[in-house]
């Protein structure tokens, strides 16, 4: 659990710097309104401030300020865990970033029709016709 709170942490306060800090606080955010809902509001309250806190940081070039905000989410994260082992599923689903997660494959379809003395290639990738020199 330390280990995961530890990360969770770490990735929301990153992630709160970021141009993807509204999903990340909208998720944590829901993670504690399932888990505990009468603190749901106070989270949210507290994720804000932590984001104006990074960006205060960042524009002092302070670099202590990120390392203890994350120290303290990867505390209130534990403790959460702590008390809601059943969260840490959802807590590990958080951590995944969408570009993680495989794509969808594509799907190619290609249609032809030749008449007379035409020619048709299709190729679903590069196509070389000719001489190779």
């Amino acid at each position: 659990m330390a280990a995961l709170a530890a990360g969770a942490g770490t990735a929301l306060v990153t992630a709160l710097t970021t141009e993807a800090w509204q999903s990340a606080s909208a998720g944590v955010a829901a993670l504690w309104r399932r888990v505990l809902p009468e603190r749901a509001d106070a989270v949210e309250s507290e994720l804000d401030a932590t984001r104006h806190d990074l960006l205060d940081a960042r524009h002092a070039e302070d670099e202590e300020t990120p390392a203890e905000l994350a120290a303290e989410w990867q505390g209130r994260i534990r403790r959460l865990l702590i008390a809601h082992p059943e969260a840490a599923d959802a807590l590990r689903e958080l951590l995944v970033p969408p570009q993680a997660q495989a794509p969808a494959a594509p799907t190619i379809t290609q249609h032809a029709t030749a008449s007379g003395d035409s020619r048709v290639y299709q190729a679903g990738r590069d196509l070389h016709l000719g001489d190779p020199r």
